[in-house]
């Protein structure tokens, strides 16, 4: 007996189950529904081996082969889905809801396992996710220069109650030409937005939720045009913060990053910025003087921001930002009260 169907929204709300991808390793590794692990059914190469059968001797062929290859290995996958799962319901998931996902379902059912198998498979969830992006949102979008610390106000406002999504710890890029120092590798494309589905998913879209103001590539990675493009006409709120503040920010951060990477980096705008202030800023980092270092990178990338703010189709609202913990405290109330007028009116 096949184990039972479940839709995608339905499952999406099992937080506790386990959820087990029966798509090859190549497939999974591509992208997946985040937190899934990885069970195949058939791997790559018996997947490519198959795939090769079906177009030469079609469908039958190419599942008698597949079932040749395994079918001795069930007993594998049943003691790996059980190791997996332990007492917890299982999700299982192929590409499609088709063969693969039905197979692992029986198996593990068989094995006493409460298994439930996705509804149009992994597909379900990519059309799931797109519709998130699609989905109308009460945002701000929190704006500022290079070295502004945008993301530690984002993360103030998380703790003070409100709703973030937090772009470039998605992405695993802090968006300038240095931003993957220190990241982990960054998600393929797919993987991103699945990721940010999720996100979406926990947020309430009738209320506020904040997110850092991007342009539409972070690193190698590509926001969803629909989420973009609703991000381009909501409120923007700019931190001004003093060049040196800026600047203390700036060499605390990446300041502790070997010079050899932060040349690596800085040679790499050489196009953009031209051959002589690259030249200067690199002179500055080797002698160790940070201000010489970051004045040609900020010039630049401040020239960039202004162009993109002077461009933006929503109304701005400026906040000086000021060190201390009173001032900490007034600042935030301050842009939580911003954001609740500008979308409240």
């Amino acid at each position: 007996m096949n184990a039972p169907s479940i839709h995608i929204e339905t499952a999406l709300q099992y937080h506790d189950a386990i959820w087990l991808d029966a798509r090859s390793e190549g497939e999974f590794e591509h992208a997946h529904i985040p937190g899934a692990r990885s069970l195949p059914l058939l791997n790559n190469e018996d997947r490519h081996a198959i795939g090769i059968l079906y177009k030469k001797e079609g469908k039958q062929a190419a599942v008698k082969l597949g079932f040749e290859r395994v079918g001795p290995r069930f007993h594998q996958i049943i003691e790996e889905g059980l190791r997996i799962a332990g007492n917890r319901e299982v999700i299982v998931y192929c590409w499609r809801g088709g063969m693969r996902s039905n197979i692992l379902g029986w198996l593990l059912q068989t094995a006493g396992l409460r298994v439930r198998v996705v509804e149009g498979g992994y597909k379900s969830y990519r059309t799931h996710a797109i519709q998130l992006f699609e989905r109308s949102q009460r945002m701000c979008v929190l704006h500022g220069k290079t070295g502004s610390g945008k993301t530690e106000w984002l993360l103030r406002i998380l703790e003070a109650g409100q709703q973030v999504i937090d772009l470039e710890g998605i992405a695993h890029h802090k968006g300038s030409s240095f931003g993957a120092l220190g990241q982990l590798p960054q998600p393929t494309q797919e993987q991103f937005e699945n990721n940010l589905a999720l996100a979406l998913r926990a947020i309430d879209p009738q209320s506020i939720c904040w997110v850092e103001g991007e342009s539409r590539m972070i690193g190698r990675l590509r926001i969803p045009d629909p989420f973009f493009n609703q991000m381009q006409n909501c409120p923007l709120i700019e931190l001004e913060v003093p060049m040196e503040k800026r600047i203390a920010r700036i060499v605390h951060e990446y300041g502790l990053f070997p010079k050899e990477q932060l040349e690596e980096r800085t040679r790499a705008l050489t196009k953009r910025m031209g051959g002589d202030r690259v030249k200067e800023s690199v002179e500055g980092l080797l002698e160790g003087n940070w201000e010489r270092w970051l004045a040609p990178l900020l010039a630049y990338y401040d020239k960039t921001y202004l162009y993109a703010l002077e461009n933006a189709k929503t109304r701005k609202i400026g906040v000086v930002v000021d060190d201390g913990t009173a001032a900490i405290e007034q600042v935030l109330h301050q842009l939580i009260e911003i954001s609740r007028h500008e979308l409240n009116g």
